[in-house]
């Protein structure tokens, strides 16, 4: 973003909004609708719903900074009027009271925005006469955050994004410095207009914050199999219990790695780098007579039941771009997941001690070449 072209009342407002803001929005693109095309007076803002994106145009005027700004919404979404006449919520209309000198009113707005955009989407859906879509409403009223969304065009679908475990996921692991709070959501998502007795059962997806993948993979979960004439207020239990014992087996497996790590320690000396929060990675000083290389460790989220990723690099040796030579990942060394960390440390530092001699064979052999 050129902020040097950017007047100031739009930038305090956006600096505050994307610092501040409770869910994570983006600047997709700034334009200039101005007579002087350097004044960037408009932009995209790419804003989070329901595990997808919507896009909404924020279009301030650079020659009146005192005025609120217009916003258009998506093509799809022409007959959401969050602010119309007679509507409870137009009073609570944050352009009414703009005041450009506050840098909190875009964030205000936009907040306020997406929940009439909420609303909307659920009175639309409420609007379909499917028998079962509104059962599954009606039931999970009480559950807090589902968000629910409906297709445009001829086959039409609603898909609900659940959020699940009511826990702090942020907070599991000691050092973690994670942004923005941690989610899991179930994706459920129903075709429109089926008859009951003939319905097919949802399409169903679990998805994860970006960054939780450090600790616990979202791939590697099973769900559970949604049996017929099941709803989602009978799936959820099940499939939350089956999260939280996973998740604690993840946490469970950091401090596993972390022993791990502090077994090869004595060893090896203290790693050069590694990961301390997540413990999986972790780099060694090593050598062999005159040869000195380094021992790269690479832990997986299953560890130990998956055994760890070891590469060796050497400090002495370079290929024809100078970058260090490394080894191809290493396999065949001893391993049990039953055994106690310095034993797993043991048997390969014992490992290392041949395979090093043979690294330093290849790494010779390549520079003759």
């Amino acid at each position: 973003m050129a902020i040097d072209t950017v007047p100031p009342f739009i930038c305090a407002q956006v600096t505050h909004l994307i610092s501040h803001c409770p869910f994570a929005v983006k600047v997709e693109k700034m334009w200039s609708g101005s007579k002087n095309p350097r004044l960037l007076d408009r932009f995209t803002l790419i804003i989070p719903y329901c595990l997808d994106y919507i896009k909404w145009d924020i279009i301030f005027n650079a020659m009146y900074p005192l005025a609120g700004p217009d916003v258009i919404f998506g093509p799809e979404d022409e007959m959401f009027q969050p602010y119309s006449e007679g509507d409870e919520k137009s009073r609570k209309n944050s352009l009414i009271h703009w005041d450009s000198k506050d840098p909190t009113r875009l964030l205000s707005l936009i907040v306020g925005l997406r929940e009439a955009y909420v609303a909307y989407q659920k009175k639309r859906i409420g609007e379909v006469g499917d028998d079962r879509l509104k059962f599954e409403i009606n039931t999970m009223l009480m559950r807090e955050g589902i968000e629910i969304y409906m297709s445009s065009g001829s086959e039409k679908e609603v898909k609900f994004a659940v959020p699940l475990l009511d826990m702090a996921l942020d907070k599991l692991v000691a050092g973690c410095m994670w942004k923005h709070p941690q989610k899991i959501h179930l994706q459920v998502v129903f075709p429109v207009g089926k008859n009951l007795s003939t319905a097919p059962p949802p399409r169903l997806k679990l998805i994860s914050s970006p960054e939780l993948r450090a600790l616990f993979s979202i791939d590697d979960f099973r769900l559970p199999p949604w049996l017929d004439g099941m709803c989602m207020a009978e799936y959820l239990p099940t499939l939350e219990e089956m999260l939280t014992s996973q998740i604690q087996d993840a946490v469970s497996s950091v401090e596993t790695r972390r022993k791990f790590i502090s077994a090869l320690a004595p060893l090896f000396g203290r790693p050069l780098e590694a990961d301390t929060v997540f413990c999986r990675r972790a780099s060694f000083l090593a050598s062999a007579a005159v040869f000195t290389f380094l021992v790269h460790f690479s832990l997986p989220l299953q560890f130990p039941k998956q055994q760890p990723t070891i590469s060796l690099q050497s400090s002495q040796h370079f290929n024809s771009q100078g970058v260090p030579m490394k080894s191809p990942i290493l396999g065949g060394f001893p391993w049990s997941p039953r055994w106690e960390p310095s034993e797993m440390a043991e048997r390969i530092f014992d490992f290392l001690a041949d395979e090093a001699l043979n690294f330093k064979k290849y790494c010779n052999q390549h520079n003759q070449q």
